[in-house]
């Protein structure tokens, strides 16, 4: 395989990983029924359709600038910290009472992340052309935030699963 279509093939996958996570959370923000867990799973799937763009821009515009069709203007979108914002995650643990669903969506949600970092690390490490590398961190970096969110939910949720349900593993 030349670099071009090593470079071509990890955006192609790269773009399939967005389109994956747009389809799992805006599918799990349909299904919820409470507020704050629509809200979490909207709000993500809005950042994938982001991710989207951003990769079909260098796609759309890599046969005519090549590598240089990663320089693009790229920052995290003011909010996102949002997520792991003390009221909102007082809000989402008082809604997913319960848990059965949200536990499940978070859990589920955390491996596509897991799987999308570990994606755009491996592409910027492997890449020998730093606006390449710079792309690839910036997603690999955007992707943490959504990561550290979810399991900062997921493990104040579980907690209080295992408080009411008189489970403590100490």
């Amino acid at each position: 395989m030349t670099a071009e279509e090593q470079i071509l093939d990890i955006l192609r996958k790269a773009y399939q990983i967005e389109v994956d996570g747009y389809t799992f959370y805006s599918m799990t923000a349909e299904q919820a029924i409470k507020p704050a867990v629509e809200e979490l799973f909207a709000r993500l799937a809005q950042d994938e359709v982001q991710h989207q763009a951003f990769l079909r821009d260098v796609l759309g515009s890599y046969g005519a600038k090549q590598t240089a069709a990663f320089d693009v203007p790229i920052r995290i979108p003011e909010g996102l910290r949002d997520f792991s914002d003390k009221v909102f995650t007082a809000r989402f643990r008082e809604q997913a009472e319960g848990a059965a669903f949200e536990m499940a969506a978070l859990s589920v949600g955390m491996t596509l992340e897991k799987n999308a970092i570990a994606h755009f690390s491996e592409a910027a490490r492997t890449s020998g052309v730093e606006e390449v590398r710079k792309f690839y961190r910036f997603l690999a970096d955007w992707e943490h935030q959504h990561l550290e969110a979810l399991q900062s939910l997921h493990e104040a949720v579980r907690s209080d699963f295992w408080e009411r349900s008189g489970f403590t593993p100490y």
